[in-house]
């Protein structure tokens, strides 16, 4: 090899070296967690909004049903009271509410279903943030030691800046060799007492599933009391219609009574 040949040899690995310590692959993995973090956060924001839209919704719901219960009872009076044409504007706006209901229900569910992926998407992407942060802490301390080890050798081989630094590069190395050695144990420490849980998901898997048996418990409890509910309200709606019904009928008879005399009236200024 030439002398021209060898210096060129000599720059190139002077340049190979000042880029190489230029992109610092600690920083650009710290950066691509915290890209991760950012994204998984998107995704919690996302789910937040969606479920927002969801019980607004599920709120117009419930007052339709409410409406569709008040125009009943307005069909019901408008019979006792022999109006036809009112009763049948109630029963149609009845329908109509019924059909916004049915359409309603259809959004809530397409809301629910699209919640349910998100959900999903949100726990795959919090494992792979936490099995990405593991990987991570593992490829920095590598690239510490390995970066340590590579100054030690270029300076035992003379490669390095002066052969006089030699014994102060390997105290350095040793010394960033042994912090990175003690905060790689570190991070497994925390990570194993689960310090960090918190720092990506609110709750664990155990938090989760005891919260969905209690909701599924609270469910069943409901569900048994308003089939208890609605099996007293049967029985006594029997009796209660029993008794009430000639009670209707003399409001019915009054109210019949008022209108002949006011119709009787009308019929005298007319004369």
């Amino acid at each position: 090899m030439g002398v021209l040949s060898r210096a060129s040899y000599v720059v190139k690995s002077k340049i190979n070296a000042l880029l190489n310590r230029t992109e610092n692959p600690s920083e650009t993995l710290d950066y691509s967690y915290e890209q991760m973090r950012d994204e998984l956060q998107d995704v919690k924001e996302g789910i937040a909004d969606l479920t927002t839209q969801k019980k607004r919704l599920e709120i117009q719901k419930r007052r339709l049903e409410e409406n569709v219960e008040k125009h009943n009872e307005q069909a019901r009076e408008a019979v006792q009271q022999g109006r036809d044409d009112l009763a049948r504007q109630a029963l149609e706006k009845k329908k109509t509410k019924m059909s916004q209901i049915e359409e309603l229900e259809g959004q809530i569910a397409d809301l629910q279903q699209t919640q349910d992926g998100l959900v999903d998407k949100k726990d795959e992407l919090q494992g792979r943030i936490e099995e990405f942060r593991t990987k991570k802490e593992t490829m920095k301390a590598r690239y510490e030691a390995a970066e340590a080890s590579n100054r030690v050798s270029e300076a035992i081989s003379g490669v390095g800046d002066e052969m006089g630094q030699t014994a102060r590069s390997i105290e350095r190395a040793e010394e960033q060799t042994e912090e990175m050695e003690a905060r790689a144990e570190a991070m497994d420490e925390l990570r194993d007492t689960g310090a960090f849980d918190d720092a990506l998901s609110d709750k664990d898997q155990i938090d989760r599933e005891l919260e969905q048996g209690r909701s599924d418990r609270e469910v069943e409890a409901e569900l048994e009391t308003l089939k208890t509910d609605v099996s007293g309200e049967s029985a006594d709606g029997s009796e209660e219609t029993s008794v009430a019904e000639p009670e209707a009928e003399a409001d019915t008879g009054a109210a019949d009574g008022a209108v002949d005399a006011e119709l009787e009236e009308l019929k005298d200024e007319e004369s």
